[in-house]
């Protein structure tokens, strides 16, 4: 494509250079230029992309998008400067892979908790309703039958277009994503209409980047101003911000919840250990029996719900979809080697997810609740001695540990979280303090007894720990399987001792 064929659609401060050159590339990323590549300066957190322009060229960029102006100009090198680069690259990116949004109906969830699971359960209704459906975030992304690896929650504005480009090529008609509160602010999904947005919930989180909840949720809000014409916002009604997320959207409004007046609500709710069933009331009438346990999932699968009934999807179609969800990898993850109390794996890392996670546990966990957790470095410190506080009001016994600690003193963090259990005057729940995430499991799991249920938050998924000089394989639920597999020898050898 001509560069004058792919800015056609920005207004630039100032181009230099040769229009008529062909790009058979664009890039963000020095490392990833190849010849005849444009690539695009994008100031970022810890570096300026401005600073790699020469690097760039010498591996064959011939075109630069710039936001400042710079001391030397190569003459064979093709400019084009900008206000906002990172505005502007979601726009040439559009351009470049041939507007493929025109072709996908595009379905976003954002909110604090919830994102992850409630993508998967649209994903399950709208498969099972014949769609050929694409999915973006946390865990993975999808393109059909083809899976491929997520590095961040909502990708640059560049890698989604590259991303729905693949899913139009593969048939792909409706692609549902996970959109963070940073992607919005960061403009990564800029200048893109939404057919639906989804708010599942807003609490604290990300207050080390937005200063405040009031800015955090403007964050959030921006999605619901981004919708197609005709398009919907679907809302927990019984989330406290949920008017200011009404008030933000000028789309059809379709609510949801479980105490409040709302379109689609939920009642008679039994828990278990492995589901819930419930009663869907409103614009849908029908049974519900997830394979998903908590208060939280019955929420996220309202979500769900609401979107399969904006699209037309009948609620036979609906329901069967959604109950052929049988998990998603790190929330309330089960971890199973025959033992007579519970293991559990969640990404909960937020005061709001831990404390859903612990109500729900206690409906129906018999014996005592062993919490393990940690903080991450580098994120927001005010949430520590509030997850502290939960996890002791909550749980019967609470080992502190790392998550992914950056460039913190895991110690440090530590004794942050340690603020909130000393500010709990009222709990008299012990607790230990133990660095080492390995040993921390480990020792959770070995003092389990039965019909007890130990609960490992933060890191869910993950199958990594990020410290300050490295980044080492680490999976909470294979480091849990090895606990127990290693418990049951000591249980086996004390047999047979006995014996």
């Amino acid at each position: 494509m001509k560069i004058s064929e792919l800015i056609k659609d920005i207004t630039p401060v100032e181009t230099r250079g040769d229009l008529d050159k062909e790009i058979d590339n664009i890039v963000y990323d020095s490392r990833q230029v190849t010849d005849n590549s444009l690539f695009i300066c994008i100031e970022g957190f810890n570096t300026d992309g401005h600073k790699y322009i020469d690097k760039a060229i010498k591996k064959g960029a011939v075109a630069v998008v710039i936001e400042k102006d710079l001391e030397v100009y190569s003459e064979d090198i093709t400019y084009i400067r900008v206000n906002d680069s990172r505005e502007t690259m979601g726009y040439l990116a559009s351009t470049f892979y041939n507007y493929p949004l025109k072709n996908l109906s595009l379905i976003g969830v954002t909110g604090t908790n919830g994102k992850t699971t409630t993508t998967y359960l649209i994903k399950a209704i709208l498969e099972e309703a014949g769609f050929n459906t694409g999915l973006v975030g946390t865990i993975k992304n999808i393109i059909g039958d083809e899976t491929l690896p997520a590095t961040r929650t909502t990708p640059e504005s560049l890698d989604l277009y590259r991303l729905f480009a693949r899913m139009v090529d593969s048939g792909v008609t409706h692609a549902v994503m996970e959109v963070s509160s940073h992607a919005l602010d960061l403009k990564r999904v800029e200048g893109m209409e939404f057919k639906i947005g989804v708010f599942t919930n807003i609490s604290q989180d990300h207050l080390d980047y937005h200063k405040s909840l009031d800015e955090y949720l403007k964050a959030k809000s921006r999605l619901f101003r981004q919708l197609e014409p005709g398009g919907w916002a679907v809302v927990n009604i019984d989330d406290s911000h949920s008017d200011k997320i009404i008030k933000s959207t000028t789309g059809n409004i379709i609510t949801y919840g479980i105490e409040g007046d709302c379109d689609l609500k939920a009642n008679e709710i039994n828990l278990s250990p492995t589901g819930v069933s419930y009663h869907v009331s409103g614009k849908e009438s029908f049974k519900i029996d997830l394979n998903l346990t908590g208060l939280f999932n019955v929420y996220n699968s309202l979500a769900a719900i609401s979107c399969g009934h904006v699209l037309g999807i009948n609620g036979e179609t609906i329901k069967a979809g959604i109950e052929k969800v049988q998990g998603v990898a790190g929330r309330f993850e089960l971890v199973n080697e025959g033992q007579d109390f519970a293991v559990v794996v969640d990404y909960a890392h937020t005061p709001d997810g831990m404390e859903n996670v612990l109500e729900t546990a206690r409906e129906f966990v018999k014996g005592n609740i062993i919490v393990v957790f940690g903080c991450g470095g580098d994120r927001d410190k005010g949430k520590r001695p509030l997850m502290g506080k939960i996890a002791t009001q909550l749980g019967d016994y609470c080992i502190i540990t790392s998550d992914n600690p950056r460039s913190e003193d895991p110690m440090e963090i530590i004794k942050d979280i340690e603020k909130g259990i000393q500010e709990e005057v009222i709990s008299d729940t012990p607790y230990v303090k133990e660095p080492d995430r390995r040993k921390a499991i480990f020792s959770a799991i070995n003092s389990a007894r039965k019909d007890d249920m130990v609960i490992i938050f933060g890191k869910g998924h993950e199958t990594y720990q990020i410290f300050k000089d490295k980044t080492i394989p680490f999976d909470d639920r294979e480091v849990a399987r090895e606990a127990l597999k290693n418990r049951k020898k000591g249980e086996d050898h004390d047999t047979n001792e006995s014996g």
